[in-house]
């Protein structure tokens, strides 16, 4: 464990001197994953980061980081108050309370040695924003982020917290699910809209514990016995069985 943590570092150390900083990936269980800079801080004066943002890849979510922190290291961050990054969107810079950054920035704490660090979040365009993309400038609260409630809060439901679910950009943009299949014993196909309709484009993956988080009536989903689904309509709360939506077809 104690070589794992000295090669980590000792890569990080390496990122720093070549590129000027250390992009740092996290994947948590049940919460959105997220990432952030290490070794901004003795230059521009706080680290940056890109909370959920399932719009993106992990491979873009370290592009835009990358970029950005490029930009504010050739441009004082008072000459710009956005960045533009061609097909990725427009992002702007928020503030970050030390709530957050306690939760989020370990890595920085451990590099550094110290406790407290300044952070900024950056923030997607309202195009390619996710309901996974959390206020960071009011302090941490389960009621306002409920998206993000694992942090602190233990896993409650029956299903392993690793369960993951391929959903669609509608959905994580906030459209209410209304198609559900458990495949695996810890994998749903949670969509907004018609799953055949879906574009491959739009399909992403994300830990159920997020789609929970933003939508209470999908604990429904946990009953279903793998290779079994539910639907219903958008405007309704109450799931039905897909076998009822055949019958209902056919007398139609």
């Amino acid at each position: 464990m104690k070589d794992n943590k000295e090669a980590a570092i000792e890569r990080i150390r390496k990122n720093i001197s070549t590129h000027g900083h250390h992009v740092y990936l996290v994947v948590g269980a049940a919460c959105p994953r997220f990432a952030y800079t290490i070794g901004l801080s003795p230059s521009i004066g706080y680290e940056l980061i890109l909370a959920g943002a399932a719009f993106y890849t992990a491979d873009e979510m370290s592009l835009v980081l990358n970029n950005i922190a490029a930009q504010l290291r050739r441009i004082p961050e008072s000459h710009t108050s956005r960045f533009e990054l061609e097909s990725k969107g427009v992002f702007t810079l928020g503030e970050v309370d030390d709530s957050w950054a306690s939760k989020m920035l370990l890595g920085v704490f451990d590099y550094y040695k110290v406790s407290k660090v300044r952070a900024r979040q950056v923030i997607p365009d309202t195009s390619h924003s996710t309901i996974d993309v959390p206020n960071l400038s009011e302090p941490w609260n389960e009621a306002s982020e409920p998206v993000w409630r694992w942090f602190e809060k233990p896993w409650e439901y029956p299903a392993s917290k690793q369960s993951q679910a391929v959903t669609n950009l509608e959905a994580l943009k906030g459209k209410r699910i209304t198609e559900a299949v458990r495949w695996e014993e810890n994998e749903w196909e949670l969509f907004a809209g018609a799953g055949c309709d879906v574009k491959e484009e739009d399909i992403r993956v994300v830990p159920l514990g997020v789609l929970l988080g933003a939508d209470q009536s999908l604990e429904d989903v946990l009953g279903l016995e793998v290779g079994k689904g539910i639907w219903r309509d958008a405007n309704e709360l109450k799931w039905q069985q897909w076998r009822k939506r055949s019958e209902s077809a056919e007398g139609s």
